[in-house]
Order: C-alpha cells, then sequence, then structure tokens
C-alpha cells in the first residue's frame, strides 16, 4: 500500500473526500479536530514561520534546538550510578541502571528528552489549567476538569500509595526535572517557540511532581469510561420516540451468535428496563438534552472515546503455536494523534534481583513511569477496555444551596477554584457536590439546562429552581492503579499477575496473560460499583431516591471474570461481553457486540498452530462482518438502471473484505452511510450520533428481517410509508452517486482507501487554522483498509465521513518461547519534535501492516543499538 499518498483529481472536478449530506454536522471534539484555541497564538506565529521557510540556516537551527542528544555522555546529578540508554534504528530507549530509583529517573529524563510538551500539555488538561497556555478558548474544558477533581484525587491518591511506588514516582520526577532544569521552553520544543509568538512569552516549566503522573491515570479512565453518553442519547432519544422504540437500538448482546470472553450460557437475555419516565420530555428538554452533549465534550479526547474506539487481544497456548509456547497479541483501538499516544521502552536492571527487580519492555505513556502494556522475563500482559458501567448521572432536586435526599433538605459541599487564564484575568468558581459528586450543571452552562428540563419520574418533586446534574464516577474516589503498574512489571507468574489487577482500579481492562511455564489466562479488574434496586446505569437517575443510590459496595475482585489455562486453549478479548448472561453481578451492558471477537474465533479455530507471524496476520484482517447479511438484501432489489447497478456488480464477487483498494468495499461502505441516515437520521434528534459501529450492525441485522418496521419509514414524507426495500433502493442509488462525485464515474476505478484516510495531527498547535502552521507539525494521509467493527480496527463514524477516527495504535506480538522473536510497531515514533527523524519514522511500516523486531535480552537490544548514550552520575557541590 502506498503510504502517504495525495487525493487524485475526481472525473468530474468533485473535490476529493467531500462527503455530500455533510453540511451542517457538528462532530464531537477532538484534539484530532481543527480548534479555534490557538488561532491569535498561530496567527502571531505567520510572520516566524515566514521568516524560517525564508531563511533556512534559521529554520534548521530552530527546529533542530530541542532535539535531544542520544550518543555520548551527558553529567546527570541525582543518579547514583551511570546508566546506559539504547536506541535502536527507531530512536525506542532501553536503559540499564543498577538501581530502581536510577532506572525510573533515567526514565523520566528520556521520556522528556522526547516528549516534553506533550508531557506537560497531558498535565495541564488533568489540573484543569490548560487556560494558561491557551486562554480563555478552553476556559469550559478546565472548568469541567476542576469540578472533577483529577489532580486533587490524584494528589489524595499519591499521599495513600505505598512507599515504594511513591520513591519510583518521585525518582521519575526528578528524572524528568534534571533534564528541563538547564534548558529554556524553547530548547524543549518547537511548539514553545510557536506559542511564545502568540503571547506566551514569559511562561515557565514548572516541576514534575508524583501527581502529574497519577493524574494522567485520570485522563485514560474518563475517555475508556463506559456507557455516559448511552445514558444522554436515551434521554434525548425518547424526546422524539417512545423509550421502547428507543431500547430497539441498545439491542441485547447476541450470545447465540458472538461467545463472551469467558465461556458459559449462551441463551440470550436482557438486565436493562424502560425506565417510568414521562412518554416524551417537554420541548424544551431536546435543547437541554443537546446541551448536555456537548457539555460532555467539554473534555477534549486523549486517547479515544466511543462504542467504536475498542482493542483486540488474544493467546493461545503452546498447544496451539508452532513454538510449543504460548503467543500473545494485542492492538488497542484508539484515537490518532501524533505523537502517537504510546511510548515503548524497556527497563532493565543490570542485576535482576529482589533489590532491583526490573526486567520489561513494552508500551507506556509519555509521563507516566513503568510499562503499562508489554512483557517482562518471565510473563506477557494484553488489555482491552472492559468497559463496564462506572458512571451515572443524577439529577438533583435543588432549592439554594439545598438539595433533596428523600424527604429531607441537605446543604451542597462547596469548594471554590480559580483559573488562570492567559492574556485574562483569573477565573473564580464554586464547584457544589451533592452525595452523588460534583455537579456538572455548575460548570457547564449548557448542563444547567439539562437538569432544569430532563424527563424525571413520576412522582417527582417539584422543579423550584430546577434539576442540577450530578456526577458519580468510580475514578474519583482514591485507587492504587499506580501501584498495580509496577507490580505487573515486576510479576513472575499468575498469582503475582493477579494481585497486581487486584489493585488496578481504572480504567477497568480486560487482561490477557501469558507465562514463560506454558500457562494463559484471562482476568477482568477494576472497580465496579453495585446499583440499587432501582437502578440499572441505563438512563439518568432521580437523585432524590436513595433507591438509585449505589450502595457503596463494588462487584469483589475474586466475583470478577477470571480462567486460568482454560480447556479450548486459547483467550479472545475484543471488548466483547466477557461473561455469559448468567452472571450473578451487572458489570453493565456497553460491550462490543462481537463482530471482531467471533471473527477471531474463527480465525483461531481455522487452523491448528500459529506462528508468531501468523498471529500478527490476524491483526490485518479486514473481512466485515455484516456484510454476508447485508449484500444478499442489497442484492435483491432493483435500483432502476444499468448505472445504478453498477455497484451491485461488485458486490456479486465480493469477499466481504477491505483492503484498500478493493472497489466494492467502497461501494458496500457508501450505501452502508446512507442506509443509517435514511433510516434514523428522520426520527431522532441531531445529537444522538448513529455512527455505524457495532451495536448499528445488530440494529439493522434486525430490522431486516422486518420489512415493514417503523424505523424504516420517513417520517417527513406525506402520505407515504416507506418499507425496507424502498429505503435499500435509495441507499444504494445513493451511494453511487456519492462515489461518482467522490471518485469516479467508473466503478472499477473505485478504492476504499481513496475515501478512508488516515491524517495525524498535533494535538495543540497542529490545530491552526493557519494551514502553514499546521503542516509544520502534522502528517499524512494515508489510504488505509479495514474499518469499523472489523478486525483491522480503522474506525470511522458514519455521521462525519469516512476519515479514519480511531486505529490500532499499536501492534505487539509477544512469543513466550524467544521473547527476541517478538514484533512491535507504533503508529507514528519515539519522537515528539516536529521533523525529528523518529517523529513518524513508524507509520508508514504500520500502514503497510508490518511490524519491527523487538529485542529484548541484553545481547539483542546492544546489537540493533544505533545510539548508545551514558547519564553520568555527578554530585552536587
Amino acid at each position: 500500500m502506498p503510504a502517504p499518498v495525495t487525493p487524485p483529481p475526481t472525473d468530474d472536478g468533485a473535490t476529493p473526500g467531500a462527503v455530500p449530506g455533510a453540511e451542517g454536522v457538528e462532530p464531537r471534539t477532538r484534539w484530532r479536530e481543527r480548534s479555534p484555541w490557538l488561532r491569535g497564538t498561530v496567527y502571531a506565529a505567520v510572520g516566524l514561520v515566514l521568516a524560517l521557510v525564508a531563511t533556512s540556516v534559521l529554520a534548521v537551527t530552530t527546529v533542530r534546538s530541542s532535539f535531544p542528544q542520544t550518543e555520548g555522555t551527558i553529567d546527570v546529578p541525582g543518579l547514583s550510578a551511570d546508566v546506559r540508554v539504547v536506541r535502536d534504528d527507531a530512536g525506542v530507549p532501553q536503559i540499564w541502571a543498577d538501581t530502581p530509583e536510577d532506572l525510573f529517573f533515567a526514565q523520566g529524563f528520556v521520556q522528556a528528552q522526547d516528549r516534553f510538551f506533550e508531557m506537560d500539555v497531558r498535565r495541564h488538561i488533568t489540573a484543569g489549567r490548560l487556560s494558561e497556555l491557551f486562554g480563555e478558548e478552553t476556559l469550559e474544558t478546565d472548568k469541567v476538569v476542576r469540578a472533577m477533581g483529577w489532580r486533587r484525587v490524584a494528589e489524595e491518591e499519591v499521599a495513600r500509595l505505598d512507599p515504594t511506588t511513591v520513591n519510583y514516582l518521585e525518582a521519575f520526577s526528578a528524572g524528568v526535572n534534571a533534564y528541563v532544569a538547564d534548558r529554556s521552553p524553547g530548547e524543549l520544543s518547537l511548539e514553545y517557540t510557536l506559542l511564545s509568538l502568540g503571547g506566551l512569552d514569559d511562561y515557565a516549566v514548572e516541576a514534575w511532581t508524583p501527581a502529574d503522573s497519577v493524574a494522567w491515570l485520570k485522563a485514560i479512565a474518563w475517555d475508556l469510561r463506559g456507557n455516559m453518553q448511552d445514558e444522554v442519547d436515551r434521554a434525548m432519544a425518547s424526546s422524539r420516540v417512545d423509550p421502547e422504540r428507543v431500547e430497539e437500538l441498545y439491542p441485547a448482546y447476541p450470545y447465540a451468535r458472538h461467545r463472551p470472553i469467558v465461556t458459559g450460557s449462551r441463551s440470550a437475555a436482557r438486565t436493562g428496563t424502560v425506565p417510568s419516565y414521562g412518554r416524551h420530555p417537554e420541548k424544551a428538554a431536546v435543547r437541554a438534552l443537546e446541551a448536555t452533549d456537548r457539555a460532555l465534550d467539554a473534555v477534549p479526547t486523549m486517547v479515544g472515546t466511543g462504542e467504536g474506539v475498542g482493542s483486540n487481544a488474544w493467546v493461545v497456548d503452546g498447544d496451539h503455536s508452532t513454538t510449543g509456547m504460548p503467543i500473545l497479541a494485542n492492538d488497542p483501538h484508539l484515537a490518532p494523534t501524533l505523537p502517537g499516544v504510546w511510548y515503548q521502552m524497556g527497563l532493565h536492571c543490570n542485576v535482576v534481583d529482589d533489590e532491583c527487580p526490573f526486567d520489561v519492555a513494552g508500551f507506556t505513556f509519555a509521563g507516566l513511569p513503568g510499562v503499562v502494556i508489554g512483557h517482562n522475563r518471565d510473563i506477557a500482559w494484553g488489555f482491552t477496555n472492559l468497559g463496564p458501567d462506572v458512571t451515572d448521572l443524577y439529577l438533583e432536586a435543588v432549592d439554594g444551596e439545598r438539595y433533596l435526599r428523600g424527604k429531607e433538605w441537605r446543604p451542597f459541599r462547596r469548594r471554590t477554584e480559580t483559573i488562570e487564564i492567559a492574556g485574562e484575568e483569573p477565573f473564580t468558581f464554586t464547584v457544589r457536590t451533592s452525595v452523588h459528586g460534583p455537579l456538572i450543571s455548575d460548570v457547564a452552562p449548557d448542563f444547567a439546562s439539562v437538569g432544569a428540563n430532563a424527563p424525571a419520574p413520576e412522582g417527582s418533586p417539584e422543579r423550584g429552581e430546577g434539576y442540577a446534574v450530578a456526577l458519580s464516577w468510580t475514578a474519583l474516589s482514591t485507587t492504587r492503579t499506580a501501584e498495580a503498574i509496577f507490580d505487573m512489571a515486576r510479576a513472575s507468574g499468575w498469582d503475582e499477575f493477579r494481585a497486581a489487577a487486584a489493585k488496578f482500579a481504572a480504567p477497568s481492562q480486560n487482561m490477557v496473560y501469558a507465562d514463560r511455564e506454558g500457562n494463559i489466562g484471562y482476568q477482568a479488574p477494576g472497580l465496579i460499583p453495585v446499583r440499587g434496586r432501582a437502578h440499572d446505569g441505563n438512563w439518568p437517575a432521580p437523585g432524590w431516591d436513595p433507591a438509585y443510590d449505589w450502595t457503596g459496595d463494588h462487584v469483589p475482585f475474586d466475583a470478577l471474570p477470571s480462567v486460568l489455562n482454560p480447556p479450548e486453549g486459547y483467550v479472545v478479548t475484543a471488548n466483547q461481553a466477557p461473561v455469559g448472561p448468567d452472571y450473578p453481578h451487572r458489570l453493565g451492558e456497553a460491550w462490543d457486540l462481537g463482530y471482531r471477537s467471533q471473527r477471531l474465533f474463527e480465525l483461531i479455530e481455522s487452523q491448528e498452530k500459529f506462528s508468531p507471524d501468523d498471529m500478527a496476520r490476524l491483526q490485518l484482517d479486514t473481512r466485515n462482518g455484516l456484510a454476508p447479511t447485508l449484500v444478499p438484501y442489497l442484492l435483491d432489489v432493483d435500483p432502476g438502471s444499468h448505472y445504478y447497478r453498477a455497484g451491485q456488480r461488485l458486490l456479486r464477487r465480493w469477499d466481504f473484505t477491505q483492503p484498500p483498494d478493493s472497489a466494492a468495499a467502497a461501494y458496500y461502505n457508501a450505501v452502508w452511510r446512507n442506509l443509517l441516515e435514511l433510516t434514523f437520521d428522520d426520527e431522532l434528534p441531531a445529537s444522538v450520533e448513529v455512527d455505524g459501529n457495532s451495536r448499528w450492525f445488530e440494529v439493522v441485522r434486525g430490522l431486516l428481517e422486518e420489512p415493514s418496521d417503523p424505523w424504516w419509514d420517513d417520517v417527513d414524507t406525506d402520505d407515504v410509508v416507506e418499507r425496507r426495500d424502498d429505503v435499500l433502493v435509495e441507499a444504494v442509488r445513493a451511494a453511487r452517486d456519492e462515489l461518482v462525485r467522490l471518485q469516479s464515474r467508473r466503478a472499477d476505478r473505485w478504492t476504499w482507501g481513496h475515501q478512508h484516510r488516515l491524517t495525524l495531527e498535533n494535538q495543540t498547535v497542529g490545530q491552526s487554522d493557519v494551514g502553514l502552521v499546521a503542516r509544520l507539525v502534522n502528517r499524512g494521509d494515508w489510504e488505509l483498509g479495514g474499518g469499523s467493527s472489523i478486525v483491522d480496527a480503522t474506525g470511522w463514524n458514519a455521521e462525519e465521513g469516512y476519515e479514519v477516527t480511531w486505529v490500532p495504535s499499536m501492534r505487539m506480538v509477544v512469543s513466550m518461547a524467544d521473547l527476541d522473536d517478538s514484533t512491535w510497531i507504533n503508529l507514528t515514533g519515539a519522537s515528539g519534535h516536529a521533523f525529528h527523524p523518529h517523529y513518524t519514522d513508524q507509520t508508514d511500516l504500520w500502514a503497510e501492516g508490518r511490524t519491527r523486531p523487538w529485542p529484548f535480552s541484553r545481547e539483542a537490544v546492544e546489537e540493533a543499538g544505533e545510539d548508545v548514550l551514558t547519564l553520568a552520575t555527578t554530585r552536587r557541590e
């Protein structure tokens, strides 16, 4: 596949990438999307950019001033002994040190070399301090984060962690600060230079602290929190259609066709219930609930959100591998960012013993010590998002500074927050908290109208001043997740791994496991609340009624799904239901509906043994799981002319796979997007997103068997009742017309990759509307295969077009027979510095489905080493 490409002109002169019918769509806020935050800054920076272009010597000097030294020796105060940093030809660092303190000190130093601006922005996000960098445009984001108190909770967590973990966090912080100490912002990253010309010329970098690292775990947990968006969408949809019909859009997990992670009963069951809300909320509620949706998006995406964002992870035992030992594969599906979400590292004690127990390599986040996903000398582990229901929105009846609990009024807890704003006066506000959590309505004006207008159960109290909206979320309690990261890195077997997993509170993950003894396993960890008898977690709840409260207990760790050495000899997790419907605890219902996982089951069962290369090839499977069901219906309708039958002719020969050069896949996905729009947009509010992922696979699958279902009818057409085939004909015709506009009049010239493209954008400066500035830091684009709810999960949102919105953010395959025979690949590269050779040097390989060798033993790492840096100990005078 050609990796970056330039869109070719279309036959009819249409602009490639223009999506008919997309006008007026307001997509969800993502770091990837254009933002007004930096407009003032980047306009002021245009003069610098033009000067740099005109003066090549100055350009090179400015760009390279922040590039790190990766060879030779650097004297670093704070180390107890010299540390060796070996980088391969992709700039991936592996570190050797005598003590854990020196090891994590060096990790902090090296991460700051490569990614400090990213780290600094992340800690401003999690502390609710973005406005210090970007001005009042980010004030709403800061208010919501401050209200939730991510940084405050992180500081409380640090105070309660065990002393060893705190020692490691402090060592990491000291390493970051050792790198930052003697460097100006411009010497740390080009972005600071650009920001300085926008008025941030007096910015002083603050010292890194352990809470800066721990707070990032809250951001990850927020993105992977579960079904909060579904709660809002259900309520908004009920403003237009009956709740029973809304529930049809949230089908039960299809156990009869798609296996859970831990096998058991497969009989269909449903735990959710339609609430006793009024049949339709008043018109004011429609506006309020749309505002709620926007308020939820006040916090930008950090790693990826949405029903389609997930991951694949699976492991086979020695009986199913050509090596005679387990092989584990993992590819987390997250939002594409530049630099990429993950940072590859190896952390090795020179002598591995009780005093220095680390010999581990894998993927972590810049700003976080340790290794999050990877392997050590004894075990390997991978993650997919469990997606349990760990959040609830509560309507609170408010009277002044009181809220109703049962029959009594209670005072809110209050605290004051002050936000510094670049170029403006500070903003001070009060955060109020009920028994359920912070009032989001106090800090996001749009949220306030949700409480005032949201539908409520019969018998609710008088609104008075209206309802406020409180957030309950398990991640707002102190946890020991930071301890779990270090414990997993030094675990030597299943029991130690499970003990570490027991501390992994948020985000809850499906953990797959393998070890050098030949064992494989699965464990689900996390804090998952137990709800009161009246509450299933699917709709906003009345906060005044204690029957809807959380009980204060959590699902016990020993009761969470787990298996060691399953009899089938493999474990597959792809965000599907973790257990069958007979499981006694309610974990949630926002699972992926199993199209990816079932395909993986089928592929594994179709082959007797797998090599590491075979496992890597499975990650690239592009078969669309709904297509075998939908295509026969598409072929059975008559679109009316030879011209409109061109797409059908492609489908007759299609094998249901979606490589980038597939004309049939391009057509099928255009039909799918138009089919969703024609079926649902006439009845659902615009703010309810029909994104086309696995839930919609299942919804449409059911509707195909009901040709007269009301969802097929277009309520906007008078005196006409549309049926299934009417909509299918219109979708087939619309797709043909759309692809002529997007690509070519000749159907055999269409390709899926032409419209399914990935662009990598810097999370801050890259959002600029000034193209010249954006081009300094953004890269792309790449034509990709795969798609939503496909194993090669290059997801796209049918509401917004065909652009890739989430990706396998990394891929790894670990061979327990020979760890040096493992492979890995990152979405971008090791460096966060634009124009550095390692900024996106892995992206072409990633887009082509290739991986890189993953050396682990010291001998293999040294052999692969290109640059060697010694961090030499010095003594402070």
